[in-house]
Protein backbone atom coordinates (compact mmCIF):
# COMPACT_ATOMS: atom_id res chain seq x y z
CA UNK A 1 0.00 0.00 0.00
CA UNK A 2 1.10 3.59 -0.60
CA UNK A 3 -0.19 7.09 0.02
CA UNK A 4 -1.82 7.29 -3.42
CA UNK A 5 -4.51 4.95 -2.09
CA UNK A 6 -5.87 7.42 0.48
CA UNK A 7 -8.34 9.20 -1.86
CA UNK A 8 -9.88 5.84 -2.75
CA UNK A 9 -10.02 4.85 0.93
CA UNK A 10 -11.73 8.14 1.77
CA UNK A 11 -14.38 7.53 -0.89
CA UNK A 12 -15.00 4.02 0.38
CA UNK A 13 -15.37 5.26 3.96
CA UNK A 14 -17.91 7.87 2.85
CA UNK A 15 -20.06 5.10 1.34
CA UNK A 16 -20.02 2.79 4.39
CA UNK A 17 -23.36 1.60 5.83
CA UNK A 18 -22.06 -1.11 8.14
CA UNK A 19 -23.66 0.06 11.43
CA UNK A 20 -27.49 0.36 11.22
CA UNK A 21 -27.85 2.51 14.36
CA UNK A 22 -25.26 5.00 13.15
CA UNK A 23 -26.66 5.11 9.62
CA UNK A 24 -30.13 5.82 10.97
CA UNK A 25 -28.92 8.51 13.37
CA UNK A 26 -26.63 10.40 11.00
CA UNK A 27 -29.32 10.48 8.30
CA UNK A 28 -32.06 11.55 10.73
CA UNK A 29 -29.88 14.42 11.97
CA UNK A 30 -29.24 15.43 8.36
CA UNK A 31 -32.97 15.53 7.67
CA UNK A 32 -34.09 17.24 10.87
CA UNK A 33 -31.12 19.66 11.03
CA UNK A 34 -30.51 22.23 13.73
CA UNK A 35 -32.45 25.48 13.42
CA UNK A 36 -29.23 27.49 13.06
CA UNK A 37 -28.31 25.40 10.01
CA UNK A 38 -31.73 25.10 8.40
CA UNK A 39 -30.37 26.35 5.06
CA UNK A 40 -27.53 23.78 5.00
CA UNK A 41 -27.53 20.56 3.02
CA UNK A 42 -26.02 18.22 5.60
CA UNK A 43 -23.36 15.72 4.57
CA UNK A 44 -25.09 12.96 6.57
CA UNK A 45 -22.51 10.28 5.70
CA UNK A 46 -19.35 8.84 7.25
CA UNK A 47 -16.63 11.49 7.46
CA UNK A 48 -13.21 10.49 6.03
CA UNK A 49 -9.88 11.66 7.37
CA UNK A 50 -8.58 15.10 6.42
CA UNK A 51 -5.03 16.12 5.57
CA UNK A 52 -2.16 15.28 3.24
CA UNK A 53 -1.38 11.74 2.17
CA UNK A 54 2.28 12.11 3.23
CA UNK A 55 1.47 13.31 6.76
CA UNK A 56 4.17 12.84 9.38
CA UNK A 57 1.76 13.54 12.26
CA UNK A 58 -1.68 11.97 12.74
CA UNK A 59 -4.34 13.27 15.14
CA UNK A 60 -6.95 10.69 16.18
CA UNK A 61 -10.22 11.93 17.67
CA UNK A 62 -13.41 10.08 18.64
CA UNK A 63 -16.18 10.49 16.03
CA UNK A 64 -17.74 13.31 13.98
CA UNK A 65 -20.15 15.67 15.73
CA UNK A 66 -23.79 15.53 14.63
CA UNK A 67 -23.86 19.18 13.57
CA UNK A 68 -20.13 19.49 12.89
CA UNK A 69 -18.48 16.90 10.66
CA UNK A 70 -21.81 15.23 9.95
CA UNK A 71 -23.01 18.59 8.58
CA UNK A 72 -19.89 19.79 6.78
CA UNK A 73 -18.35 16.51 5.64
CA UNK A 74 -14.91 17.29 7.10
CA UNK A 75 -13.31 16.18 10.35
CA UNK A 76 -13.61 18.65 13.25
CA UNK A 77 -15.21 21.26 10.99
CA UNK A 78 -18.15 23.44 11.97
CA UNK A 79 -18.16 22.83 15.74
CA UNK A 80 -16.46 24.22 18.84
CA UNK A 81 -14.17 21.24 19.29
CA UNK A 82 -12.79 21.87 15.82
CA UNK A 83 -12.42 25.57 16.58
CA UNK A 84 -10.14 24.69 19.49
CA UNK A 85 -8.13 22.08 17.58
CA UNK A 86 -7.53 24.07 14.40
CA UNK A 87 -6.70 27.26 16.24
CA UNK A 88 -4.03 25.34 18.17
CA UNK A 89 -2.70 23.78 14.95
CA UNK A 90 -2.53 27.24 13.40
CA UNK A 91 -0.77 28.65 16.46
CA UNK A 92 2.02 26.06 16.18
CA UNK A 93 2.35 26.46 12.41
CA UNK A 94 0.61 23.28 11.27
CA UNK A 95 -2.51 24.82 9.66
CA UNK A 96 -3.05 27.62 7.16
CA UNK A 97 -5.82 29.30 9.18
CA UNK A 98 -7.25 29.14 12.70
CA UNK A 99 -10.86 28.40 11.72
CA UNK A 100 -12.72 25.53 10.07
CA UNK A 101 -16.18 26.53 8.87
CA UNK A 102 -16.94 24.31 5.88
CA UNK A 103 -15.17 21.84 3.60
CA UNK A 104 -14.25 24.48 1.00
CA UNK A 105 -13.01 27.26 3.29
CA UNK A 106 -9.39 26.99 2.15
CA UNK A 107 -8.03 25.28 5.27
CA UNK A 108 -4.83 23.32 4.67
CA UNK A 109 -2.88 21.18 7.12
CA UNK A 110 0.91 21.06 6.92
CA UNK A 111 2.27 17.56 7.45
CA UNK A 112 -0.73 16.66 9.62
CA UNK A 113 -3.76 14.45 9.02
CA UNK A 114 -6.83 14.27 11.24
CA UNK A 115 -8.96 11.13 11.55
CA UNK A 116 -11.10 9.19 14.01
CA UNK A 117 -11.72 5.56 15.00
CA UNK A 118 -15.46 5.96 14.29
CA UNK A 119 -16.43 7.79 11.10
CA UNK A 120 -20.17 8.31 11.71
CA UNK A 121 -21.74 10.73 14.16
CA UNK A 122 -23.09 8.63 17.07
CA UNK A 123 -26.08 9.42 19.30
CA UNK A 124 -24.97 11.33 22.42
CA UNK A 125 -21.39 11.23 21.04
CA UNK A 126 -21.10 7.65 22.31
CA UNK A 127 -20.37 4.87 19.83
CA UNK A 128 -20.88 1.34 21.15
CA UNK A 129 -17.90 -1.02 21.49
CA UNK A 130 -19.35 -3.03 18.60
CA UNK A 131 -19.52 0.07 16.38
CA UNK A 132 -15.96 0.99 17.34
CA UNK A 133 -14.74 -2.47 16.41
CA UNK A 134 -16.73 -2.55 13.15
CA UNK A 135 -15.12 0.73 12.09
CA UNK A 136 -11.58 -0.30 13.07
CA UNK A 137 -10.58 -1.76 9.67
CA UNK A 138 -10.85 1.71 8.14
CA UNK A 139 -8.32 3.08 10.64
CA UNK A 140 -6.07 0.05 10.13
CA UNK A 141 -6.01 0.71 6.39
CA UNK A 142 -5.42 4.41 6.87
CA UNK A 143 -2.48 3.70 9.18
CA UNK A 144 -1.05 1.27 6.65
CA UNK A 145 -1.23 3.86 3.89
CA UNK A 146 0.35 6.54 6.08
CA UNK A 147 3.07 4.30 7.49
CA UNK A 148 5.87 5.30 5.04
CA UNK A 149 5.85 8.89 6.33
CA UNK A 150 4.09 8.70 9.70
CA UNK A 151 6.33 9.48 12.69
CA UNK A 152 4.01 10.64 15.48
CA UNK A 153 0.38 10.30 16.56
CA UNK A 154 -1.65 12.39 19.01
CA UNK A 155 -4.72 10.57 20.34
CA UNK A 156 -7.46 12.75 21.80
CA UNK A 157 -9.18 11.14 24.76
CA UNK A 158 -9.41 7.72 26.37
CA UNK A 159 -11.98 6.35 23.92
CA UNK A 160 -9.77 7.16 20.96
CA UNK A 161 -6.78 5.68 22.79
CA UNK A 162 -8.59 2.40 23.48
CA UNK A 163 -9.75 2.24 19.87
CA UNK A 164 -6.42 3.21 18.31
CA UNK A 165 -4.06 0.81 20.07
CA UNK A 166 -5.60 -2.36 18.56
CA UNK A 167 -5.54 -0.62 15.16
CA UNK A 168 -1.82 0.10 15.51
CA UNK A 169 -1.24 -3.56 16.33
CA UNK A 170 -3.28 -4.73 13.32
CA UNK A 171 -1.43 -2.28 11.09
CA UNK A 172 1.89 -3.87 12.05
CA UNK A 173 3.26 -1.88 14.97
CA UNK A 174 4.36 -3.73 18.10
CA UNK A 175 2.07 -2.60 20.92
CA UNK A 176 3.31 -3.72 24.35
CA UNK A 177 1.25 -5.86 26.73
CA UNK A 178 -0.27 -4.66 28.93
CA UNK A 179 -1.21 -1.84 26.58
CA UNK A 180 0.04 1.63 27.52
CA UNK A 181 -2.36 3.57 29.71
CA UNK A 182 -3.97 6.78 28.50
CA UNK A 183 -3.05 10.03 30.22
CA UNK A 184 -2.75 13.61 29.11
CA UNK A 185 0.86 14.14 28.13
CA UNK A 186 1.62 10.42 27.98
CA UNK A 187 4.30 9.45 25.46
CA UNK A 188 5.23 5.99 24.22
CA UNK A 189 7.48 4.69 21.46
CA UNK A 190 6.05 2.08 19.07
CA UNK A 191 8.57 0.85 16.49
CA UNK A 192 9.75 4.30 15.50
CA UNK A 193 6.33 5.87 15.99
CA UNK A 194 5.91 8.32 18.88
CA UNK A 195 2.46 8.03 20.47
CA UNK A 196 1.06 10.92 22.54
CA UNK A 197 -2.04 11.16 24.72
CA UNK A 198 -4.05 14.38 25.02
CA UNK A 199 -7.38 15.18 26.63
CA UNK A 200 -10.11 15.44 24.00
CA UNK A 201 -11.01 18.89 22.68
CA UNK A 202 -14.63 18.40 23.76
CA UNK A 203 -16.64 21.34 25.04
CA UNK A 204 -16.81 19.67 28.44
CA UNK A 205 -13.02 19.63 28.70
CA UNK A 206 -12.37 23.05 27.21
CA UNK A 207 -15.17 24.87 29.04
CA UNK A 208 -14.13 23.48 32.42
CA UNK A 209 -10.44 24.14 31.86
CA UNK A 210 -9.47 20.48 32.04
CA UNK A 211 -7.84 21.11 28.66
CA UNK A 212 -6.56 24.62 28.03
CA UNK A 213 -5.27 25.99 24.71
CA UNK A 214 -1.78 26.09 26.20
CA UNK A 215 -1.97 22.42 27.22
CA UNK A 216 -3.09 21.46 23.71
CA UNK A 217 -0.37 23.54 22.06
CA UNK A 218 2.27 21.94 24.27
CA UNK A 219 1.28 18.42 23.19
CA UNK A 220 1.09 19.44 19.52
CA UNK A 221 4.48 21.14 19.64
CA UNK A 222 6.11 18.10 21.24
CA UNK A 223 4.48 15.76 18.73
CA UNK A 224 5.43 17.99 15.79
CA UNK A 225 9.03 18.01 16.98
CA UNK A 226 8.98 14.21 17.25
CA UNK A 227 7.55 14.04 13.71
CA UNK A 228 10.25 16.36 12.36
CA UNK A 229 7.79 19.07 11.34
CA UNK A 230 8.72 22.77 11.27
CA UNK A 231 6.79 24.97 13.69
CA UNK A 232 5.90 28.61 14.10
CA UNK A 233 8.10 30.63 16.40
Amino acid sequence: MDASGLPLLDRRIADCRACPRLVSWREEVARAKRAAYADWTYWGRPVPGFGPADARLLIVGLAPAAHGGNRTGRMFTGDRSGDVLYEALYDVGLASQPTAVHAHDGLELYGVRVTSPVHCAPPANKPTPEERDTCRPWLVRELGLLRPTLRAVVVLGAFGWQAALPAFAEAGWSVPRPRPAFAHGARYALDGLELFGCFHVSQRNTFTGRLTPAMLRDVLRTAAEAAGLPQAE
